[in-house]
C-alpha cells in the first residue's frame, strides 16, 4: 500500500537525490559516464564541473578511470548507460576493480559504482536491451543490486557508494518514472536483505526488478481464486539473502521464481538450487522458473512485452504448483546396489 505520508518520487529522481546526499556527505564521491551532467545539471550546479563531468563514450576508459580512482582513496560512481555496453568495460570491471582488493591483500579498497539501465519497457532493442545481471553475480568481488522501487532505489545507492567494494547497480528501465514514497533522510538500505512484499501461505513468488510488480498483480488475482501468494523482492543479487527465501520457501512449501533475464544459469537457477539444497524437506511441489527466452529482445513494444514473463503466466504457473501432489518421503535402500 502507498504510504501517501511519504514524498513521491520517481526510481530516476531517487537515484539523483541519493547521489546528490552522498556527494553533500562526503567530498571523495563523484560522478562521471556518459551524459550524466547533461541530465544531472543540479548536481552540476552545486558540485561543480569537477564532482560531475561527461565523459567520451568509452565504457573500457571510463569503468578503468574509476578503478583507478578508487584505488586513490575516492568514490567514483559511473553511468554506462545501457547494460549490454557492460560488454566494453568487462575487463576494467570484473578483471581489475572485482580482484585488485583480493590481490592486494586488502592493502586497496575498491568502492566504485557501476549504474547501467536494463530490461524492457523502452522498445530499444536487443543491443540496448538484455538483462545481464547475472553475468556480474558470477564475478568475483562485485556487489549486485536491481532494485524494484524508488525508496529501495535510494536506499541501496547510498549503501553501494559507501561499501568499499565494487557495485553493480542495475535500475530496470521501465521503473525510471514509476513514482513510489521515499523516506527523507539518511535512509540507507543494507546490500544483501530482500522484502517480503506480500504474505502468503501456499506459495512463495521469488522475483527482482519490473518483476515483482508482475507477481504482486499475479498474487491480487490468484487471492481471487482462494491461493494466497507470498511475494518475495530479492532486491540485493549478491549478496543474496538466502535466510529470507528459505524461510518463505518452508513456510509455503512451493516456490516459483520469476525474472526477465533468460532461464539458463540465471539467478532462479540459484535460488532453485538453494532451496533444493537446503529446504527439500519442506517442499510439496518441484521448484519452478518462470524467465525470459534464450534470444535477444525485440524492438517491436508488444513483442517486447511479451519477451518478460506476464501475470497470466505466473497464475498458471502457480496453479500448476498448487495442483502438484504433495511431496512424500523416498523411501532408499539400507544399502544401495553397487554396479558391476
Amino acid at each position: 500500500m502507498t504510504d501517501m505520508t511519504m514524498p513521491q518520487m520517481t526510481m530516476n529522481d531517487a537515484i539523483s537525490a541519493a547521489l546528490a546526499e552522498e556527494m553533500r556527505r562526503d567530498a571523495t564521491v563523484l560522478m562521471f559516464g556518459e551524459g550524466v551532467a547533461t541530465k544531472r545539471p543540479d548536481l552540476v550546479a552545486e558540485f561543480g564541473g569537477a564532482r560531475v563531468r561527461n565523459t567520451p563514450l568509452a565504457e573500457g576508459i571510463i569503468a578503468g578511470t574509476a578503478a583507478g580512482a578508487a584505488a586513490t582513496g575516492l568514490r567514483p560512481v559511473i553511468d554506462l548507460l545501457f547494460a549490454p555496453f557492460l560488454c566494453y568495460a568487462m575487463d576494467e570491471i570484473v578483471n581489475s576493480a572485482g580482484k585488485l582488493r583480493y590481490l592486494s591483500g586488502g592493502q586497496f579498497a575498491f568502492p566504485m559504482v557501476v549504474l547501467a539501465g536494463t530490461g524492457g519497457g523502452w522498445g530499444v532493442g536487443a543491443q540496448h536491451n538484455h538483462n545481464v545481471e547475472a553475468w556480474f553475480v558470477h564475478s568475483p568481488g562485485l556487489k549486485v543490486v536491481m532494485p524494484s522501487t524508488p525508496a529501495d532505489a535510494k536506499g541501496l545507492l547510498k549503501a553501494a557508494i559507501r561499501d568499499d567494494n565494487p557495485v553493480m547497480f542495475f535500475t530496470d528501465l521501465a521503473l525510471g518514472y514509476a513514482p513510489g514514497p521515499v523516506e527523507e533522510g539518511d535512509a540507507v538500505l543494507p546490500l544483501g536483505r530482500a522484502a517480503v512484499r506480500r504474505e502468503g501461505a501456499d506459495v512463495t513468488l521469488v522475483a527482482y526488478a519490473k518483476s515483482v510488480g508482475t507477481c504482486l498483480e499475479a498474487a491480487t488475482r490468484l487471492a481471487e481464486r482462494g491461493v494466497q501468494a507470498e511475494v518475495v523482492d530479492l532486491r540485493s543479487l549478491k549478496p543474496l539473502d538466502e535466510e529470507t527465501i528459505l524461510r518463505s520457501a518452508r513456510k509455503t512449501g512451493r516456490v516459483v521464481v520469476v525474472h526477465e533475464a533468460s532461464r539458463l544459469c540465471g539467478i532462479g537457477a540459484e535460488v532453485a538450487a538453494i532451496v533444493a539444497e537446503k529446504a527439500f524437506g519442506q517442499l510439496r511441489a518441484p521448484v519452478l522458473r518462470l524467465t525470459g527466452p534464450d534470444a535477444p529482445a525485440a524492438s517491436s513494444f508488444p513483442l517486447e512485452a511479451a519477451f518478460a514473463p506476464q501475470p497470466d503466466a505466473v497464475v498458471e504457473a502457480v496453479l500448476r504448483s498448487v495442483g502438484s501432489p504433495a511431496a512424500r518421503p523416498v523411501e532408499l535402500p539400507a544399502e544401495l546396489p553397487v554396479p558391476a
